[in-house]
C-alpha cells in the first residue's frame, strides 16, 4: 500500500499529467479509466492501466485488490452545457459513479481521497476574489453535482473516516512544460484550446460570446490556471492529507484574470498565427468574472501558481497544437 497511488480518469487531460508527476517522485501509479475521453498515449510507461469503470461496481473491486495511499479522482464529466441538457447522464456517471467509487474505496481499506472539483459550486460571484467562504450556488447542474460529490465527501468523512480534499479549480489550461503529454484533449469546451486549433487551423474560426461586458475591452474575465500548477498542488494535497488527517477545501487559481480578447492576442503573439473569431450574444449563465481567492492554498499546501501566465500557458501548447505542422 506504502507506495500505491490509484488516479481514476488518469488517462485524461489534468489526470494524465498528475499521473507523469507522481511517477517522477517514485509511486507505483495505477490508472483506472474507461478511454472514452482519456487518451492511452498521455499515460506516462511507468504508470499500469486497468481499463474499468466507476459505473461497473465489479470493475472498481477488481482495482481495489491493491490497497492505496491516495485515491486521486478525476473521472467526471465536464461540459456545462450539455450537462443542462442531459442532467440525468451527469447524476450518474458523476454523483452515483463516486458514490462506487467511495464505497470501493471503504471495502479497500483505502481513506485518502484527493477530488476534482471545481470553482462552477460557487456560481455566480456576490464578490471578488472568490474565497472558500463564498456560498455555493450553481448556475449549472454540472457545478451542483461536484457540490453534491463535496457534500457526500463530508458525509462519508464524518459516518466512515475518509479523509479528503476537494480541490475547486477555475479555468484549467496549458500542456506539460516538458512536452512529454501531446495527446490533444477529445472536444474541448474551453477557451484556450479552441483558440489554439482555429490557430493551427483544425477549426476556422471560434464565437466570442458577448463583448459589453463591464471590462476593458468589454469580455468576459477569468482566471487561467497552468495544468503543471494544478499539478503540484495535487501533490501538495496528498501531503497535506497525509501528515494531517483533516479534510480540506481549497480554490485553485492565481488570483488574476485575462479577458477573452486578451487570451485570443496572447496566442497570436506566442504562435504568430492569425486567430479568426466572431462576436456573438452572451451564453447564458456566463459570469462577468471569475478569479480566485488563493491564500488559502498558499498557507495550508505552501503553493502558488509559477507557470500560469498567458506566454508560458501557449508556449506549452505549441507542441500539441503544431506537431504535425
Amino acid at each position: 500500500m506504502q507506495n500505491n497511488i490509484l488516479v481514476t480518469g488518469g488517462a485524461g487531460y489534468i489526470g494524465s499529467h498528475i499521473v507523469k508527476d507522481l511517477c517522477n517522485i517514485g509511486y507505483h501509479v495505477i490508472v483506472f479509466d474507461n478511454l472514452s475521453t482519456g487518451r492511452k498515449e498521455n499515460i506516462d510507461n511507468r504508470a499500469k492501466l486497468i481499463i474499468g469503470d466507476i459505473l461497473n461496481e465489479q470493475d472498481l473491486k477488481n482495482a481495489f485488490r491493491n490497497q492505496y495511499l491516495t485515491v486521486f479522482h478525476f473521472a467526471a464529466l465536464k461540459a456545462a452545457g450539455e450537462s443542462m441538457q442531459n442532467p440525468s447522464k451527469y447524476a450518474k456517471n458523476n454523483i452515483i459513479g463516486t458514490i462506487n467509487l467511495i464505497n470501493a474505496m471503504l471495502a479497500g481499506n483505502s481513506n485518502n481521497m484527493v477530488f476534482s472539483s471545481s470553482a462552477a459550486v460557487y456560481g455566480e460571484p456576490q464578490y471578488l476574489p472568490i474565497d472558500e467562504k463564498h456560498a455555493v450556488d450553481p448556475t449549472n447542474y454540472y457545478g451542483y453535482t461536484k457540490l453534491a460529490i463535496e457534500q457526500n465527501l463530508h458525509w462519508f468523512s464524518k459516518l466512515k473516516g475518509i479523509r479528503y480534499a476537494a480541490l475547486r479549480y477555475f479555468n484549467a489550461t496549458g500542456y506539460d512544460v516538458d512536452g512529454k503529454i501531446k495527446g490533444k484533449e477529445k472536444n474541448p469546451a474551453n477557451l484556450s484550446p479552441i483558440v489554439m486549433e482555429v490557430a493551427a487551423g483544425i477549426r476556422e474560426k471560434m464565437h466570442v460570446f458577448g463583448d459589453d461586458y463591464n471590462s476593458a475591452d468589454g469580455t468576459c474575465i477569468r482566471d487561467y490556471i497552468h495544468v503543471n500548477d494544478l499539478s503540484t498542488a495535487h501533490l501538495a494535497t496528498m501531503d497535506y492529507l497525509q501528515k494531517n488527517q483533516k479534510n480540506l477545501v481549497v480554490n485553485l487559481g492565481t488570483g488574476s484574470g485575462h479577458s477573452v480578447l486578451e487570451v485570443i492576442k496572447a496566442a497570436e503573439d506566442v504562435t504568430g498565427k492569425k486567430v479568426n473569431f466572431e462576436i456573438t450574444g452572451r451564453r447564458e449563465g456566463d459570469p462577468e468574472k471569475l478569479i480566485a481567492g488563493c491564500e488559502l492554498a498558499a498557507k495550508l499546501l505552501n503553493w502558488k501558481a509559477e507557470y500560469s501566465d498567458l506566454e508560458t500557458i501557449f508556449k506549452s501548447m505549441i507542441p500539441v497544437y503544431f506537431q504535425n505542422k
